[in-house]
């Protein structure tokens, strides 16, 4: 009477759990800040991984083969294997299956072929797994083993029906194999055992029983460790039944638990992190998204499983995808320092209003260039430049002013002013700093430009000339100015007199129909 008592008791305890309140936003950021903080550690949780493996070969190669320890260190090392390196855990299995074989000691043997036939599916061998697992007589495999048995069975189907996602007949068949190996398993589990409790609610999960499937899962998160793969399996499954009753928060809180487990078992054969990373990826979580979503993979390609590789590599567009807009949104900060630091200088020196446009117009085709941050800092370098000489040239002019106003002579300076003499000299001045900024970022330029014209329309350049008035205005274009208002204003032209150039270079051309397009595409020293 009193076990019913307690029963009862605890199935209301139960209900009430299974129904309590929903995750909220604020627990559902905790979890994931916590997340962080633990693939921070990550390295630390591999490296003692590695460390205890290490230990295990250490105690393993002072054992002869023939020693009994031997048979025991080898499955002792190739299960610390499972999960972090396939390869090596089949390796191991394989290895200590031959020689229980050659032993004659069967019921060793078939615990190899049994843990071994479970992983196979990971790395390929699909097929092969299936035969090997079905070669074994269920009436030969003792009672003790019959857990290992059924639970290979559950877990080679579900890895082998998982593998099928897209194809939903195959995927259903193997599925069902999956099930009805663990309905056996159920049937011959300790019921008082942690691993009762998750296969018997992963069933009620399979079987659409969802608040019976909770009840028991978050039952089982209270009593295990938090390190343990009972606790990433039981949360994965209870953010799977989230999932399925559209309840966001507890979706993403139960999977960054499942994930937690992982990381701190150094477990690299996962799909929780994963599919966490693409979760907040369509939540515009894009930093978080990237950084899982690399991490995940990265894991798949270390564990050696080829299955979680393939189906990794479906998520690589939205990795990609990530990536970009991080990178796009970089650029974007990069963009408004650049323009804010153009204005600065603008407010200094109103002179330089048409540099500021041209730096924009050359952010803009960063864009297309390999080597975004090398080409911007070059802008930057080559025009900052061109700002100090001018803000010397000014001060010059206005000593010079002052000096000819102080001592009277007004009319020398209006004779200045008015013979364009100085302009002219400024201008050639400006001619030599941009023929040097310009094909120091292009400096294929001429042939580049040779290289559109026919063969007798070549552009010949005199002595220790860099730059003449037809290559200036089609670097103008170049940069993105082709306004031939503007680029006369610049040149000190006038707007007939770049109408005549521009048509005669066009005139020159060995296509003239894409002549402005070709000049566009070619390209600067990155």
């Amino acid at each position: 009477m009193k076990r019913y008592i307690v029963g009862i008791v605890t199935i209301i305890a139960g209900i009430l759990n299974a129904n309590a309140l929903l995750i909220t936003d604020k627990q559902v950021s905790k979890v994931l800040k916590h997340l962080d903080e633990e693939l921070a550690k990550r390295d630390v949780y591999i490296d003692a991984r590695q460390s205890r493996i290490d230990s295990l070969k250490i105690l393993y190669s002072q054992y002869k083969i023939n020693d009994d320890a031997w048979l025991s260190s080898t499955m002792s090392l190739a299960e610390e294997y499972t999960a972090f390196n396939t390869d090596s855990a089949l390796y191991y299995f394989n290895r200590g299956y031959a020689r229980a074989s050659e032993l004659h000691l069967d019921s060793i043997a078939l615990a190899f072929k049994i843990q071994n036939v479970t992983y196979m599916p990971l790395v390929g061998f699909i097929q092969e797994a299936v035969q090997e697992y079905e070669s074994i007589n269920r009436e030969n495999v003792p009672e003790s083993m019959l857990e290992l048995y059924y639970d290979a069975g559950r877990q080679m189907y579900s890895y082998i029906a998982s593998f099928y996602l897209n194809y939903p007949e195959e995927h259903d068949k193997w599925n069902k194999l999956s099930m009805n190996a663990q309905i056996n398993l159920i049937s011959v589990l300790d019921k008082s055992s942690p691993k009762y409790k998750l296969n018997q609610g992963e069933y009620y999960f399979a079987n659409h029983e969802y608040s019976k499937a909770k009840i028991i899962l978050l039952d089982l998160l209270n009593s295990v460790s938090e390190e343990s793969n009972l606790y990433a399996r039981a949360a994965h499954i209870i953010s799977d039944i989230a999932q399925v009753n559209n309840e966001d928060n507890d979706f993403l809180y139960y999977l960054a638990l499942s994930a937690i487990a992982d990381i701190k078992s150094a477990t690299l054969e996962v799909m929780s992190l994963q599919e966490l990373g693409e979760s907040l990826f369509k939540r515009n979580d894009v930093d978080r998204a990237h950084t899982y979503l690399s991490i995940a993979l990265a894991n798949a390609v270390k564990c050696h499983a080829l299955m979680r590789m393939v189906q990794s590599a479906e998520f690589l567009p939205i990795i990609e995808s990530a990536h970009r807009v991080e990178v796009s949104s970089w650029q974007n900060l990069m963009y408004a320092f650049i323009a804010g630091l153009v204005m600065m200088l603008m407010l200094l020196i109103g002179v330089l209003l048409f540099l500021r446009k041209e730096m924009k117009r050359m952010a803009l085709l960063q864009q297309h260039l390999r080597d975004a941050n090398k080409v911007k800092e070059l802008y930057i370098s080559q025009f900052l430049s061109l700002c100090s000489i001018y803000m010397d040239k000014l001060n010059q002019f206005s000593k010079m002013v002052n000096r000819k106003i102080t001592t009277g002579k007004v009319d020398d300076l209006y004779k200045i002013t008015k013979s364009g003499k100085f302009v002219e000299e400024q201008s050639k001045e400006f001619y030599d700093v941009f023929d040097n900024a310009f094909l120091h970022i292009y400096p294929d330029f001429v042939s580049g430009v040779n290289a559109l014209l026919r063969d007798d329309e070549q552009i010949m350049l005199q002595n220790e000339e860099k730059l003449n008035t037809d290559l200036r205005i089609l670097a103008f274009m170049r940069l993105g100015i082709e306004d031939s208002s503007r680029i006369a204003q610049i040149l000190n032209y006038s707007v007939n007199t770049i109408y005549t150039y521009r048509n005669k270079l066009k005139n020159k051309a060995k296509v003239r129909e894409s002549f402005d397009s070709d000049i566009m595409k070619i390209s600067s020293v990155y």
